[in-house]
């Protein structure tokens, strides 16, 4: 499951949890860093970002781990990476065969389902493994009966 700045991730990272628990298996949490304009002549500047946007994806990672650990007693696999999000998703799970599925959250506002959500959605087809969106609204009890 991929740990971002929406205002929906709790409900991957609650759906995720519980199913791991149900199938008896785990969940791997990933945080992608984009670091965009990266000019050579500012190297110092892009290395304070780069460590300040590090630092700010552990907070976001311990955060979204300590909740899949009250949600189900779990500690997650934790992973950074930097480059394209999309890009860094499917080299997680090429690179890791006991993935079995991405775990995502759509928002329920007007705005539409988030970013990440709709490349996926034009792409899903040829994606390595089934990508279940867990709608952003629903309560920790509708998604228990989900998972």
């Amino acid at each position: 499951m991929v740990v971002d700045d929406t205002v929906e991730w709790d409900r991957a990272v609650y759906y995720a949890s519980r199913w791991a628990v149900r199938a008896a298996g785990g969940v791997v949490m990933l945080r992608v860093i984009e670091m965009l304009d990266q000019n050579q002549q500012w190297l110092g500047v892009a290395e304070v970002m780069r460590a300040e946007a590090i630092e700010a994806a552990e907070i976001a990672l311990d955060r979204a781990s300590g909740r899949a650990n009250g949600v189900a007693a779990i500690t997650p696999d934790r992973v950074i990476r930097e480059g394209d999000p999309l890009e860094q998703i499917r080299d997680v799970i090429e690179h890791d065969p006991d993935i079995a599925m991405l775990v995502l959250a759509a928002s329920a506002g007007a705005e539409g389902p988030g970013p990440l959500v709709s490349t996926l959605a034009r792409t899903g087809g040829s994606f390595p493994v089934p990508v279940l969106i867990v709608p952003g609204q629903l309560a920790d009890a509708e998604i228990d009966a989900l998972s």
